[in-house]
């Protein structure tokens, strides 16, 4: 073996459950990413183990993430999304029987929504548990990552925010995974030095950043990023490999925009009659995405070809085959100028596989394959794999960095987010004094006090000021932002008072009941 690579998946969504509705629109986050990314993956890597592949691969799962979804509510409803899509399936097969290139796809359509229910079912709707299988049998590692991705450099005037934010997901991971968590995805990819005492504390070993966080460290690492460098704590930071990233991100030269792989924008939730799909999107007032798409990407027109599965799925064989030859040919190179085997880190959004780039997942298992059979330039490892390993590596301070525009922090705080900050510092603050206040809360006190760390939490968030910033969906992050933050006032003012409402209590720990187990004291 020359080298090593890396491949890590990072599955993160901003906690969306909404109780109070029977349907709500933004909750099909969820559903979608169920459906076209987790178990997808899962089915890929139940073939790996039952092919015998010895594969290794990292996926961080944000504690938001693993709350949805181990929630009960959310799992029925998702049961619900699926069954709807099997049904418009159905539809699609009479609708489309005299046009037999749509009718093909129509049936594929079916077979994959039944597929995807049956293995969700199989698993016993725990998505959560099924991932585990896979860390306890050795072809995966678990990574965390923040409680609710929040953007920790912005917190870094506030260690009491910090160790909430990573001590809360520390926890939330034992729960999920009964062991600790030996890697942390930074939220963003963002590092400053502030958060390494969390980090110490929670006893995480490793973490990663964007490639000038490593190749701007003082003193420059000598291997660039195809080395991680201990931080003067003992931790070790592993950099994102440019080109890696470069092959499947970028728009010019990634593969997601080959002309015959799926069109993510055109479906038939736009393309129809409004009342013929309305009961199967998320909002009966407006159109949006079933998941349904007939056209291929086709080029720049806008007159859209239909899909050819079997070419789409040629064509990731080949961009499989083009990753591998590139990755080989990286070794080699690399191998012969470094007198270490180097290690090739590719961190990418676990969306990106199956949502945003459909034959996503079959890339994966395309690529994954071919290197474990086909190859013995490179082996296929963990960051933690490479530590046992490699226990010596070079001392170096990381710079500050996100993989954001710029890669610094101005996606998350710029004119249309920074409104957020000086509530947050206030709520942040108070959460300081009532952990101080309150060293031994009664009962009713202790609900309150663990109901205002959920709620700050909550508001910390990364994917509030993130979609303010590119218009997504502004009004509902503006309204969950201040939701949270008014919440916790209440919460405080109620603690600072004396006079906890129970009624009121109860209704808030209904609406957002993420973390049961949440410390307050960690604010303190």
């Amino acid at each position: 073996m020359q080298g090593y690579f890396a491949l890590i998946l990072h599955a993160h969504l901003p906690f969306v459950r909404h109780p109070e509705h029977k349907r709500f629109l933004e909750e099909n986050w969820l559903f979608e990413a169920i459906t076209e990314n987790y178990v997808p993956l899962i089915q890929m890597m139940d073939g790996w183990l039952r092919d015998g592949m010895e594969t290794r691969m990292t996926m961080t799962m944000s504690p938001s993430l693993c709350a949805m979804l181990n929630d009960p509510l959310l799992q029925e409803r998702y049961l619900r999304h699926i069954e709807g899509l099997i049904e418009l399936a159905d539809k699609e097969i009479h609708r489309t029987h005299w046009d037999r290139s749509f009718h093909e796809l129509a049936w594929m359509y079916h077979q994959q929504f039944s597929g995807i229910r049956q293995t969700y079912l199989d698993y016993g709707r725990n998505i959560v548990g099924a991932f585990r299988k896979f860390q306890e049998q050795g072809r995966l590692e678990i990574a965390t990552c923040a409680a609710t991705h929040a953007f920790l450099p912005l917190l870094q005037n506030h260690p009491g925010s910090m160790r909430g934010q990573i001590l809360t997901a520390r926890d939330y991971y034992r729960s999920c995974f009964g062991c600790d968590p030996r890697g942390i995805w930074l939220p963003e990819c963002a590092y400053v030095q502030e958060v390494e005492s969390a980090l110490q504390e929670a006893n995480l070993r490793w973490f990663v950043t964007d490639t000038h966080g490593l190749l701007h460290a003082r003193p420059r690492p000598r291997y660039g990023v195809f080395a991680p460098i201990f931080t003067p704590n003992g931790l070790a930071a592993f950099g994102r490999d440019f080109e890696s990233a470069r092959q499947v991100w970028s728009k010019q030269e990634g593969y997601p925009g080959d002309e015959t792989y799926r069109d993510f924008y055109r479906d038939i939730g736009f393309d129809l009659d409004l009342d013929y799909v309305r009961p199967y999107l998320a909002s009966s007032e407006h159109r949006g995405f079933t998941g349904i798409k007939y056209h291929r990407i086709t080029g720049h027109s806008r007159e859209k070809q239909v899909y050819n599965k079997a070419a789409a799925l040629l064509r990731a064989d080949e961009h499989a085959s083009h990753f591998l030859k590139v990755r080989i040919e990286q070794m080699n190179h690399l191998s012969s100028v470094m007198d270490r085997p180097p290690i090739v880190v590719a961190p990418y959004d676990a969306e990106l596989f199956g949502h945003w780039w459909h034959e996503g997942p079959e890339f994966l298992n395309y690529f994954v394959r071919k290197a474990y059979y086909d190859q013995k330039s490179f082996k296929l490892v963990t960051p933690t794999d490479y530590l046992r390993s490699h226990p010596t590596q070079q001392v170096a301070s990381p710079s500050p960095s996100s993989w954001g525009e710029e890669g610094y922090w101005r996606v998350w705080l710029n004119d249309a987010n920074q409104w957020i900050y000086p509530h947050l510092q206030v709520a942040q603050n108070r959460m300081n004094e009532l952990a101080r206040k309150f060293t031994e809360p009664n009962a009713l006190q202790l609900r309150a006090l663990s109901q205002a760390a959920r709620e700050l939490l909550l508001a910390q968030s990364s994917d509030w000021p993130f979609i303010l910033r590119t218009g997504t969906s502004p009004e509902y992050a503006t309204k969950r932002v201040n939701e949270h933050l008014v919440r916790f006032m209440t919460l405080y003012k109620q603690l600072i008072e004396n006079t906890v409402d129970d009624v009121c209590l109860s209704k808030i720990e209904w609406m957002d009941n993420i973390f049961p187990d949440v410390n307050y004291h960690y604010w303190g």
